[in-house]
C-alpha cells in the first residue's frame, strides 16, 4: 500500500529517525504532513517525493540513520551491499559522448537497456525526463542522480543502476551553476528499494576523495571496483 498515510512512529521506523525530530520538522513545515483528528499523518507518496528531492542534500549522520531505517524495514542484513549487486559492466561508462542534458539522458537509458533488465526503454526515458522537468537531480560538485519519480514495476525486470562519466561536463541544472560530469541513473521496482539505493549512494558520495578517484578511473571495470571498495568501506567489511 504505497500511498497510505503513516503515523509519526511508522515514519520514524521507516527513516530510522527520531520521532520527536520528525514532529519538530512537521511543525516547522519542513516535511509534508497533515493533521487528522489532531494527530500528524504523513502521506507516503508525498514523503517519497520529498525524500527524492532532499536526500542528496542531507547531512551524513541523517543519511546514516535513514539507511539503517530502510535496511531494517526491508529486513536485510546491516552489512549487506545495496549498490554493488546492481553493478554491470555494460551499464558503466567512463566516456559518455553526449554534450546536452537531453542526449545524456538518452545515452544513460541506452546503457540501462544494455543490461537486458529494461522492458520498455521509452517508458524509462520518459520517466527520468519527467523527473528532470519537475526538479533537476543535479547536485553540487558535478554529480547527478537521474531517476523516475515512481517505481517502474512493469517496465523493469529488476532494479537497474547506470554509472557514467563525461569528459567535458554537461549543463544539467546544478544549483552551483557548474557542469555535471558524473552520473548515477537508477530505477527500481518498488519504493523501499528505490529509497534504499538512493540513501546508500548519497552516503557513498560523502567522500570527495572517492569521487575524485571515480573521475580518474580509466575503464568501466576500474569504476566498478572503486564503487565496490567504497561500499565495503562504508559497511566496515
Amino acid at each position: 500500500m504505497p500511498y497510505r498515510s503513516l503515523t509519526t512512529k511508522e515514519l520514524a521506523r521507516m527513516l530510522g529517525a527520531d520521532a520527536r525530530r520528525l514532529e519538530r520538522m512537521a511543525e516547522r513545515g519542513e516535511i509534508p504532513c497533515q493533521k487528522v483528528g489532531g494527530q500528524l499523518r504523513f502521506n507516503r507518496a508525498e514523503i517519497t517525493e520529498w525524500l527524492q528531492q532532499n536526500m542528496a542534500r542531507m547531512e551524513r549522520d541523517h543519511l546514516d540513520e535513514m539507511d539503517a531505517g530502510i535496511t531494517a524495514q526491508r529486513q536485510v542484513r546491516e552489512d549487506e551491499p545495496i549498490v554493488t549487486p546492481l553493478l554491470r559492466v555494460e551499464a558503466v561508462s567512463p566516456q559518455l559522448g553526449s554534450r546536452s542534458k537531453a542526449s545524456t539522458l538518452r545515452e544513460l537509458v541506452t546503457l540501462a537497456s544494455n543490461t537486458g533488465l529494461v522492458y520498455d526503454d521509452r517508458a524509462l526515458l520518459e520517466a527520468v525526463q519527467a523527473r528532470e522537468e519537475l526538479c533537476s537531480t543535479a547536485l553540487e560538485g558535478g554529480i547527478a542522480i537521474p531517476h523516475p519519480r515512481r517505481p517502474l514495476p512493469y517496465d523493469l525486470a529488476d532494479s537497474v543502476l547506470v554509472v557514467a562519466r563525461t569528459s567535458r561536463g554537461t549543463v544539467f541544472g546544478a544549483l552551483d551553476g557548474k557542469l555535471t560530469d558524473l552520473f548515477f541513473l537508477m530505477a527500481a521496482q518498488d519504493d523501499h528499494h528505490h529509497l534504499h539505493i538512493l540513501a546508500r549512494l548519497c552516503r557513498m558520495l560523502h567522500d570527495d576523495n572517492w569521487v575524485a578517484q571515480l573521475r580518474t578511473a580509466e575503464t568501466a571495470e576500474a569504476m566498478i571496483e572503486s564503487i565496490k571498495e567504497r561500499e565495503r568501506e562504508l559497511l566496515g567489511r
